[in-house]
């Protein structure tokens, strides 16, 4: 009796184990909802859950373990198949007890089943070679690409354990996003190491988004609903407006304000679909797009007015005519295909405004084949009320009278100043119009003023036959330049909301990156912290010490009033400017064996330029010569020329920066008067200043009036007064340390080559 007592013992704590893991993997219990819960009421409690367990805000060690199971729970509760499975048979694939083997990596938790991963790469059973991403493709497509679909990325390596785990939920994300227009990418870091530094991915796995050619990383557990949540989270909050028996007047009156047609989907769904996000973003600047939830009791009107049917998904577009939809589609899963044809039928009012180039370009495009013709029917018109019938009768006109080669459009001729070219006429004029090429060449005939009236309609009427039979009849040409863009006030509010994105974005890293990861940016905001606190610091004892020295004392206290010596923004010592000239005796205690940390600043004058360039030096460093770090000389050219072309030989570059060729670049060159150069004997460099020319000069402003296009000067035709006009500018670069340095391997002597004069 022992031996079957024993084996009923085993079969106990066999089924007593199995009956606790059930338990432990039951996922109501570990959501804490009851097996009726809606999805919402599962949302809810996951969204409070997952926030409180993550392991990188808890830090209990059970923490990592329970989010684990939160996120499989919800994974599970959030599908309505696995739900069902889960209810029917009290298992699924994703209850099975969870194991010991757990890898934290890159901010995914996995549960890894680490005996069964397939060590051969060639082995998966889900091939990324097709979405394969390389550097030049990204930039070239991707980026570009980005503004009208988001981008869901996978970073991965070869032998990557982790990367094998989350495979079949890749696979089976990037199958329904695909479908519905999201782009997918995968990234080998192995293989494209350039790339992934370049999207900041360090770590594989790694899964991020792209949208409007920014990257955004996910943070989260590799669970399907999660990536789809993500996708849905990178597109912009105000895509898609919900609309009810409210606002359901507002939103389509608006039509004529941004110059849209207007998309209306019906579904039963409380949320906005996927899709419809998606093809908003890629139409948004095209169409406005509404969303009306049939399940609510507020939009009943809406569904009584243009009776919609409630058994299946239907999309309304709206023009000018708010009372009837231009067009109508209805299909139970619709298909991205079709809702992509359907907005592409649709993208332009019947009538729309010309408000910028792009849409004139699309509108009325340039001529390239013979049967490719497109004739724009221009009304040039204004948006005051009494303009208001004669608008709406070309409205009317056009609606009855489109074809496959006639596009109809209306400007308002004070916004639109350019297209005054076609026709003057302050009152509304109708002007036909044909672009022949891209740089705005356009055939043109004006054909009628506009009032609406019959006489008006019938005239336009005969002048489109006339041009059917004859294209010719356009005997007008003009180059139109472009257009004004309208809508360019409203780059504020896209700022506002583009700098709204950023900071949401900075603060959703800052919240799920690790201190580990954050040490870096933590380290370089304290680094700046303390150097601004020791400059201000430094500053302020600084002037504390110069006050006390700066106390009047007697004749001594109106001296330091004057400027204390060093520093280069302490005032003049003196009331004149000392300017010394460098000679073959002067040239080494002024330039060759100048101190450490001096400079010499040397004019360049002539015989000739002597008084009024040594006149005007003065006045523009005058207000330098506090700092007994500076010296100032002059340097003959009428003695010294040769050595101004030994020394400016090693500043080329600077002597090519305006010439336009090489005769003017050789009078450049023959001509240094007003040359100003700041040496610095020590290390060996110099900074050139070279004559600009800001004043007056009547002559040369006639010929350039008469010829009508802009010439250089050279150096040699400008007033002696004028050369050194910007030189306090440059002396204030020069004191910055900003001014391009040539260097000199050594200086040559002055006593040697100087000529016999």
């Amino acid at each position: 009796m022992s031996l079957p007592f024993a084996v009923l013992v085993v079969l106990v704590a066999l089924l007593a184990g199995s009956l606790y893991a059930a338990a432990e993997a039951d996922p109501y219990k570990i959501l804490g909802v009851t097996r009726s819960a809606s999805q919402a009421e599962i949302k809810k409690v996951y969204k409070r859950l997952a926030k409180e367990w993550h392991p990188d805000k808890n830090k209990s060690p059970e923490a990592e373990d329970m989010f684990i199971k939160i996120t499989k729970s919800y994974e599970i509760l959030s599908s309505e198949e696995k739900r069902s499975t889960y209810d029917r048979y009290g298992q699924t694939d994703d209850t099975q007890p969870y194991g010991q083997y757990r890898h934290r990596h890159s901010h995914f938790d996995f549960d890894e089943a680490f005996f069964n991963f397939p060590f051969n790469k060639n082995s998966r059973d889900f091939a990324d070679g097709k979405y394969a991403l390389h550097f030049d493709q990204y930039v070239n497509n991707v980026v570009p690409g980005s503004f009208k679909r988001p981008y869901l990325v996978k970073i991965t390596s070869d032998w990557c354990f982790s990367c094998i785990h989350i495979e079949p939920v890749w696979k089976e994300v990037v199958q329904e996003m695909e479908t519905l227009g999201v782009g997918i990418g995968v990234v080998d870091v192995g293989y494209e190491r350039r790339l992934a530094n370049y999207l900041g991915a360090h770590r594989t796995p790694s899964i991020l988004g792209v949208i409007n050619g920014k990257v955004t990383f996910f943070h989260y557990a590799v669970a399907k609903e999660l990536l789809k949540q993500f996708v849905e989270d990178l597109l912009p909050q105000r895509l898609v407006e919900k609309v009810t028996d409210k606002n359901q007047l507002e939103f389509l009156n608006s039509w004529q304000e941004i110059n849209k047609p207007h998309v209306l989907l019906f579904d039963q769904v409380p949320a906005v679909p996927l899709l419809f996000k998606l093809t908003a973003f890629a139409y948004k600047d095209y169409l406005q797009f509404g969303y009306v939830d049939q399940g609510i009791s507020d939009t009943a009107d809406l569904l009584k007015q243009f009776n919609i049917n409630t058994y299946a998904p239907t999309m309304l577009v709206f023009k000018e005519n708010i009372d009837k939809p231009a067009d109508i589609i209805q299909a139970k899963g619709m298909k991205k295909q079709i809702i992509d044809e359907f907005m592409s039928n649709n993208k332009f009012l019947l009538v729309p405004r010309l408000v910028n180039q792009k849409l004139f370009d699309e509108l009325c495009p340039v001529k390239q084949f013979h049967r490719r013709r497109k004739y724009c029917v221009l009304l040039l018109t204004s948006d005051e009320e009494s303009f208001s019938p004669g608008n709406q009768a070309f409205l009317s006109f056009a609606s009855t009278n489109t074809r496959e080669v006639l596009r109809f459009a209306y400007v308002y001729q004070r916004h639109q100043q350019p297209l005054l070219v076609v026709d003057s006429k302050p009152s509304s004029s109708v002007v036909i119009l044909e672009r022949r090429n891209a740089a705005g060449k356009t055939l043109y005939k004006p054909v009628t003023a506009w009032n609406g009236s019959e006489e008006d309609q019938q005239a336009l009427v005969d002048e489109l036959e006339r041009l059917h039979k004859d294209p010719s009849i356009l005997n007008y040409d003009a180059t139109l330049p472009e257009l004004n863009n309208e809508f360019a006030s409203m780059f504020i509010i896209r700022w506002v909301y583009s700098s709204y994105d950023y900071l949401t974005e900075v603060v959703d890293d800052i919240l799920h990156n690790n201190w580990r990861e954050m040490m870096p940016l933590v380290s370089l905001i304290f680094s700046a912290l303390f150097i601004l606190f020791g400059t201000v610091v430094i500053q302020a004892f600084s002037d504390s010490s110069e006050d006390k020295q700066t106390k009047p004392k007697g004749k001594d206290g109106l001296k330091a009033e004057n400027g204390s010596p060093g520093g280069a923004s302490r005032p003049p010592k003196k009331s004149f400017v000392e300017v010394t000239e460098l000679t073959d005796i002067t040239y080494t205690s002024n330039l060759v064996r100048l101190r450490p940390g001096h400079m010499n600043v040397v004019l360049v004058l002539t015989h000739a330029s002597k008084n009024i360039l040594l006149s005007k030096f003065a006045k523009e460093v005058y207000s330098f010569t506090g700092s007994v770090t500076l010296h100032f000389s002059f340097l003959n050219m009428d003695k010294h020329s040769e050595w101004m072309h030994s020394l400016l030989e090693y500043a080329q570059e600077a002597l090519r920066h305006d010439a336009h060729d090489d005769h003017q670049a050789a009078n450049r060159r023959a001509d240094y008067t007003g040359y100003v150069m700041a040496l610095n004997g020590h290390k060996k460099y110099l900074c050139l200043f070279r004559p600009v020319y800001t004043g007056e000069d009547a002559d040369a402003k006639s010929s350039e009036d008469e010829s009508g296009s802009y010439r250089s000067r050279s150096v040699s035709t400008l007033q002696i007064h004028h050369k050194l006009d910007r030189l306090g500018l440059w002396m204030e670069r020069l004191m910055e340390g900003t001014l391009p340095r040539y260097y000199v391997p050594a200086w040559p002597g002055l006593d040697k080559i100087t000529p016999g004069k």
